[in-house]
């Protein structure tokens, strides 16, 4: 599927938001767990977005075949990765935590491949994902990939989160027929149930004391990072499908750079902006539209040469 220019503009606006998952995370993570950390996230996300729903008109479905896809997506989309991101960002920092998660369009466009019909793997496809991967490793700089020794555990399970993302991405594509925010309620509130009892038992977050920062950073993640990120996916998943939707996990090290500059008055470095344009450069690539348009002038090119 084609991206639009619209498409575009919310897959940026939604890598800014996930972007800055990661900065929340780190900062919720000095006073709470980590999975209490993704329960308050789902948890006050669920509510969020339920309250956006019917505020709205809206209401969710009542039939099973719909619920079971929200509680699969959840549970690929919401539970496994969340928890293993965060859990990863114990041991590992959050640029490192950055390229790991950044290789799920690797896998989603071989699983793409196999699993779909209308997403296949194209050589300038393949070569665009590669070249965007290039790209985050040159943005994160040399220095964190030296570091791959280190925190094994954590980085497999950032590599881990990235394929359930994959899957979701591909799986999600049951969804588009609902409207974005209802599919986004529905699985967000499976996610919740899911996680509740789970995180209650193993961390008793009702022990912690979350200073004011760990707490705001939990709701930066809900309604930010969940509530408006998740109705921007399913709404991009519905128009441009799961391969270019993944795309943006090239974006989110990009958000995370500009963040910083803008928030923490961080100083980019070369790397910085080598690795954005190595970056767009193979969102241009996977996406075909420069190709598109450099194909004709050849043509014409070729038959004037004649």
């Amino acid at each position: 599927m084609a991206m639009g220019g619209r498409e575009w503009v919310l897959l940026v606006i939604l890598s800014l938001l996930w972007g800055g998952s990661f900065f929340f995370a780190e900062i919720a993570l000095t006073g709470l767990g980590p999975l209490t950390v993704v329960l308050g996230r789902v948890g006050l996300g669920a509510l969020a977005l339920l309250a956006w729903l019917y505020a709205g008109g809206g209401r969710l479905p009542a039939d099973a075949r719909t619920w079971s896809a929200f509680l699969i997506m959840g549970v690929l989309n919401n539970v496994i990765p969340f928890s293993l991101i965060v859990w990863g960002q114990i041991s590992i920092d959050s640029g490192l935590a950055s390229i790991l998660n950044a290789t799920t369009p690797l896998f989603v466009v071989l699983l793409a491949h196999v699993l779909t019909r209308d997403e296949r793997l194209t050589p300038p496809r393949l070569a665009g994902v590669v070249l965007g991967f290039a790209g985050v490793a040159v943005l994160i700089g040399p220095a964190a990939l030296l570091r791959v020794g280190d925190g094994v555990l954590g980085q497999v399970a950032v590599l881990a989160a990235a394929c359930a993302y994959a899957c979701a991405g591909i799986y999600g594509r049951r969804l588009r027929g609902l409207p974005p925010l209802v599919a986004a309620t529905g699985m967000v509130i499976c996610a919740a149930v899911l996680l509740a009892p789970i995180a209650l038992i193993a961390e008793a977050p009702w022990r912690a004391r979350p200073d004011a920062a760990a707490v705001g950073a939990v709701l930066g993640l809900a309604v930010l990072c969940t509530t408006l990120a998740y109705w921007l996916y399913f709404r991009i998943l519905r128009t441009a499908g799961a391969t270019n939707l993944l795309l943006v996990t090239f974006l989110i090290p990009v958000s995370a750079v500009l963040l910083g500059a803008l928030a923490l008055r961080e100083r980019l470095e070369w790397t910085a902006f080598a690795g954005m344009a190595l970056i767009f450069a193979g969102l241009a690539a996977v996406d075909g539209r420069v190709l598109r348009l450099l194909r004709p002038r050849r043509a014409v090119a070729g038959a004037g040469k004649g």
